[in-house]
């Protein structure tokens, strides 16, 4: 997982080295400057040497600029090469969920696909940041520490081998314990995200219902969870601090009391012993390598957390898209024939039930198909195989006597048009939003679109008229209104194949109609699928498939069906009669 996370280091990857060098440079002359006032204070202070005061003070002098430019140097760089490297990681993810059939998408919810996106990359910038600076400044600074210590005594420096397995211990045992509730933290963070997604979007209907006390009270109670497990996060890793500092007291003192011993026993003479320079540089060393452990403890508890986003973050990048180009693609889709050839679908191999059994169908080119079912009889299902959106299970899908695996997806997706029952409309202006169909469209190809839509009747009300903004989710203009800018949004691609997922629902009959005589006299080689819950808005197509459980029940045209399918019959009838009882 750290693997494919570290790929996007990419560009930064020398910055990274520099900064881990910059790093390490920045200790060497951190542990110079105890070692030069110890030299000072022995051969300067103490033997009234004002020329090796001066000396040595310049050396101290230099050796703290080199440091202080050193570090401002380094941390300057850490920070943009962990900006750069969260940069590349939020646009790989991005990248790579584009990349993803719906059935990669179904793996993920949005909320926890935005907050991959945010919060845990965020986590591992500061992650990453921190690995180069502290991780590296302060492992090496308790070596480099630890080395001159033992070099100026040997007996006084044992007192270090005592604290060190102490702290160690508290430092594993703290991390383990820190890791799961982080995890935990993390995982409810996507709740949360998906909890405000849904208020947010929904907040008209929690209005008309006004169910805004439960809203809040749902909001709460995760809210509530988070807080909870990083409270008992924090209430673990806060045994770090005091055990840190209860070692550095405890040291110090130990130095202190030793090392004055050895100076009254020495005389302070370096030939026979420590010196007062000496003990002064084994107390900073001391402090260097205590808080060379506490740096090393935060650093340690922020990449756990960190490795929490890491592993989250890594599932996104990991996940292989099911549906792929062919070795050698077909780049022509030549007509718009479709043939489904003994179909079976099913979202999942480990799924109980196949959503489409056995479907054998064939539309010709230019036809317009109808189909026809209850909720849930899987007439979306069927059309998203033809796009590539879902894979077919077994059978086979031919688009133009082709299979479908074997086109160029590119290809085949440009051919094939679809308004789905969810469709959106993005903020931007009505051409933006149209020209998603079509980059290139003229002005006058958006409006020719609109008019076989019947969008252009509310859009020249408008004052902007096309170039009228529509806020996010096309929350300014009516569900029909809508539907029908998305139909002239997919008439802009001008596809070989249309496919209209239940797309004019909101729409009344008399527009229906005409949207429907509108495809037929502009658009009459292209292959029309309709799915529509009334039986109105495909009477007059070639051919009605209908459906039920995810089989094809019957499929022949109106006058066919009404004569030999007693299901259809009753869906006509019983759709007529409420036309006949309203219009009475």
């Amino acid at each position: 997982m750290l693997r494919t996370i570290l790929k996007s280091v990419r560009e930064y990857k020398k910055d990274t080295f520099l900064t881990m060098g910059l790093s390490i440079s920045e200790v060497i002359f951190e542990i110079m400057i105890p070692l030069t006032m110890s030299n000072l204070i022995d051969f300067g202070v103490y033997e009234g040497n004002m020329n090796a005061v001066v000396k040595f003070g310049v050396f101290l002098l230099v050796e703290a600029l080199l440091q202080l430019s050193i570090g401002m140097w380094s941390a300057r760089l850490s920070a943009r090469t962990a900006a750069g490297f969260a940069g590349n990681l939020r646009e790989d993810m991005y990248r790579k969920v584009q990349t993803y059939s719906f059935a990669n998408i179904d793996k993920f919810s949005t909320s926890s696909i935005i907050t991959r996106l945010t919060t845990d990359t965020a986590r591992i910038q500061q992650g990453y940041q921190m690995i180069m600076r502290m991780a590296i400044r302060s492992p090496f600074r308790m070596i480099f520490a630890m080395i001159v210590a033992f070099r100026i005594s040997h007996s006084i420096s044992l007192v270090f081998l005592v604290a060190l397995p102490v702290l160690a211990l508290v430092l594993f045992i703290v991390a383990r314990l820190a890791h799961k509730y982080f995890d935990k933290a993390f995982k409810t963070y996507d709740e949360l995200n998906r909890v405000v997604q849904e208020n947010v979007r929904g907040i008209r209907v929690v209005k008309t219902f006004n169910q805004q006390d439960h809203e809040i009270e749902k909001f709460s109670t995760i809210s509530q969870k988070i807080y909870y497990y990083f409270i008992r996060a924090i209430h673990t890793t806060a045994i770090n601090n005091p055990t840190m500092q209860l070692c550095v007291y405890g040291i110090n003192l130990a130095i202190c009391w030793l090392g004055a011993q050895a100076i009254i026993a020495s005389g302070n003479n370096p030939d026979l012993g420590l010196t007062t320079g000496n003990l002064m540089a084994l107390i900073s060393y001391t402090m260097q390598i205590l808080m060379s452990l506490m740096m090393l403890s935060m650093s340690m508890i922020m990449i756990i957390i960190s490795w929490s986003s890491v592993i989250r973050v890594g599932e996104i990048l990991k996940e292989e898209s099911d549906i792929t180009n062919p070795a050698e693609p077909v780049y022509e889709v030549r007509d718009s024939e479709i043939e489904f050839r003994g179909v079976h679908f099913a979202y999942s191999s480990k799924a109980d039930k196949e959503v489409l059994n056995d479907i054998n169908l064939h539309f010709l080119s230019g036809q317009t198909i109808g189909i026809l079912g209850p909720t849930g009889s899987s007439k979306s299902s069927l059309v998203q195989l033809i796009p590539r959106l879902y894979d077919v299970t077994s059978g086979q899908l031919l688009v133009s006597g082709i299979d479908v695996r074997n086109y160029d997806l590119t290809t085949l997706r440009d051919a094939v048009s679809m308004v789905l029952q969810k469709n959106e409309l993005f903020a931007g202006t009505v051409k933006e939003n149209l020209r998603w169909g079509n980059p290139e469209a003229t002005d006058e190809e958006i409006i020719e679109a609109c008019k076989m839509a019947c969008a252009d009747e509310f859009i020249e009300q408008k004052e902007d008229k096309y170039d009228f903004r529509i806020e996010q989710g096309g929350a300014n203009v009516s569900g029909g209104q809508k539907q029908r800018l998305c139909i002239a949004r997919a008439l802009l691609k001008k596809p070989k194949i249309l496919i209209l997922d239940d797309s004019t629902s909101a729409v009344d009959t008399k527009t229906d109609a005409m949207i429907q005589k509108a495809f037929r006299e502009f658009i009459p080689d292209t292959t029309k699928i309709i799915i529509a819950q009334r039986v109105a808005s495909i009477q007059s197509a070639d051919q009605i498939v209908l459906m039920n459980d995810g089989r094809v029940e019957d499929c022949g045209s109106h006058e066919e069906l009404m004569a030999r399918s007693e299901n259809y019959r009753t869906i006509y009838l019983s759709q007529t009669r409420k036309g006949d009882e309203n219009h009475d």
